[in-house]
């Protein structure tokens, strides 16, 4: 697949580098045909700003799919980043079944929780309805407290090897086909990331760094689905995505006053040259 076509659901803020306006610019220096749907557009993200802008864009989605299908248009995956309702989740189910692909992949980044705590504006129903679409996942890409919510499984910040194989094992039973579990740390000082895929599990440590920002997992997310649709298996593209997430945090944190997401774009070249 030389020029794959992705379509990647989530919502834009339009200051603060996070979701759409980190993953369309990121899949697209991947060389990758990058379409968007905006779930909802905010003047500003969440995290350190007050008195942002906030539009729902759910309305619209049953337009534009059937537009597409009208169009006969197809997609060679459908990638999920935040979404911010039960009605968008089905939403993008919808999608699911009318506009990928024969052969597409679906890559869901259940992004609806950190630090063993769901976000504000999600509950246990939310959870629900987002493991009725990790179902439908080639790949699904959550942290511990995301994997420990879709698993019922508790949350822990000290664990051994038994407990993510026991996190992978839940996931896949939801029917997920391929797991990369994120943020997976077995020893101080150092993180890294599971991957099972194809029945094989396999894991890349790499640097846990203390200066973190918004917008980071969007980064690491956007640089896997990249690789990825660049011929990568899900291990290469996980690896692929860990360091250059390291780079975009790293360039960050030399910057004081840009604390209100990765400075992605500075490193865009090292992406360039690891998919070379």
């Amino acid at each position: 697949m030389a020029y794959p076509k992705i379509l990647t659901v989530q919502d834009v803020s339009c200051v603060g580098q996070c979701s759409l306006t980190v993953a369309l610019p990121i899949l697209s220096a991947c060389g990758i045909e990058t379409c968007v749907l905006p779930s909802a557009v905010l003047s500003t993200h969440t995290a350190g700003f007050t008195g942002y802008t906030f539009r729902d864009l759910t309305e619209d989605i049953p337009a534009i799919a059937a537009h597409w299908k009208k169009e006969g248009i197809l997609f060679d995956a459908i990638y999920t980043g935040y979404l911010g309702s039960a009605e968008q989740i089905a939403c993008v189910k919808d999608l699911i079944s009318s506009a990928l692909a024969p052969g597409g992949r679906v890559i869901v980044d259940p992004a609806m929780a950190d630090n063993g705590k769901l976000y504000p504006a999600f509950d246990e129903a939310f959870v629900g309805e987002m493991k009725t679409l990790c179902a439908a996942a080639d790949y699904v890409l959550p942290n511990i407290t995301e994997a420990a919510f879709l698993t019922g499984l508790p949350y822990k910040t000290a664990y051994d090897g038994a407990y993510i194989d026991a996190l992978t094992d839940g996931l896949l039973a939801l029917g997920a086909k391929n797991v990369v579990l994120t943020g997976v740390g077995y020893r101080p000082g150092r993180t890294g990331v599971f991957v099972f895929e194809n029945g094989e599990s396999r894991y890349y440590e790499h640097e846990l760094l203390a200066n973190g920002c918004h917008g980071t997992g969007d980064v690491y997310a956007s640089a896997f689905v990249g690789a990825l649709m660049r011929g990568r298996d899900g291990y290469g593209a996980a690896k692929i995505a860990a360091d250059y997430t390291v780079r975009c945090i790293l360039a960050t944190a030399k910057e004081e006053n840009h604390w209100y997401g990765p400075k992605f774009e500075t490193e865009l070249p090292y992406l360039f040259s690891a998919l070379a």
